[in-house]
């Protein structure tokens, strides 16, 4: 099972400087329209080969996201079979932030 973070609970951690690393895996079109400050963009469908640059600081909890968070829990998944732990995707994505934590997101 894949575990997953509220934007909430993500939005605290950012706020309290805990050790996060945001990865998008979404299309770089969308990434374009909106992202999260400092994310690193690694398509989904480039993700399996790609896995490797995953650029988290030791200690760091890894956090997925999509636009409505479905594409993530497979990001989550091929992270994981990588060999990376502590990683989770973000319940909702990008959409539920706009809405929910930074409206300055733009939606689409």
């Amino acid at each position: 099972m894949v575990a997953e973070i509220s934007v909430e609970e993500l939005e605290s951690r950012l706020r309290e400087g805990l050790p996060t690393h945001l990865v998008d895996v979404r299309q770089p079109w969308e990434n374009e329209l909106a992202a999260l400050p400092g994310s690193q963009l690694l398509p989904l469908g480039e993700l399996v080969g790609r896995a490797d640059e995953v650029e988290a600081p030791a200690g760091a909890l890894v956090v997925v996201y999509c636009h409505h968070g479905v594409r993530s829990l497979t990001g989550v998944a091929i992270l994981q079979r990588a060999g990376l732990a502590d990683v989770v995707s973000l319940e909702g994505g990008i959409d539920a932030w706009s809405l929910r934590i930074d409206a300055d997101v733009p939606r689409y």
